[in-house]
Formats: C-alpha cells, structure tokens, sequence
C-alpha cells in the first residue's frame, strides 16, 4: 500500500520517481509512534504545524492529508470545535507517513533503487 501511495504522489511531477530505501532503526533513537488518531496525534500535530520542536528522531503515524489538514486548520483557526474535527475525521482513513527528523535518523535509510513512478 505504501508503494502505491508513492507512485500516486510521484504523478505530481513531470518526471515521476519512486525510491525504494531498506530501513534499519537503531534502537537508540527517540521513536515516537502513533498507532491512530488520538488527542495526542492531533496536539502533536498542531504543535508541529505551529514550530514548536520536538526531540525526536523519527515520528510514525496517520499523515494530516489535504482533507485532514484542512480540518485540522479549521479547527486552529476557530472556525469548527475539537469535537467537530473528530467527527469529520473518524470517517477519513489518513496515509501512513514515517518522519525521518534528525541526520541520525537518515542514517537509517540504505538506497535501494528507484523506479519511474505510476507504472
């Protein structure tokens, strides 16, 4: 599912690429997973959307897509309730995303190949 979440975006480019990568985590770095969407997930998410930093390495969990982040800026903006957001959230099913935030998390991604994308 994520390749074809990969070869989907790389559409947006006039010359489509997906890279493929091995991933080893070194269980030293600072790993911050969310697992669904929850209170933490969404104040996580608008920290990061307002600058503040974090001290992790990597963050895994649901992606704000353009339809989440839209409601999520809504909900920053005033415009609809916290309440609001989940109940138009809870029927959008988000992308998975790993956040690769520091040099130290980079250095475990190895390069595999890449591949025109939306073949």
């Amino acid at each position: 599912m994520i390749r074809e979440q990969a070869e989907r975006w790389s559409k947006r480019y006039d010359t489509p690429k997906v890279n493929t990568y091995t991933v080893r985590l070194d269980t030293s770095l600072q790993i911050l997973e969310f697992t669904e969407m929850t209170e933490e997930w969404l104040d996580f998410i608008i920290d990061c959307r307002n600058g503040k930093p974090h001290g992790y390495d990597i963050v895994i969990g649901a992606m704000a897509n353009d339809q989440i982040y839209n409601y999520i800026a809504d909900y920053m903006d005033g415009v609809i309730t916290r309440e609001q957001f989940w109940a138009l959230a809870k029927f959008k099913y988000p992308t998975h995303q790993i956040n690769f935030c520091t040099n130290r998390a980079l250095a475990c991604l190895e390069f595999v190949s890449v591949a025109e994308g939306g073949r």
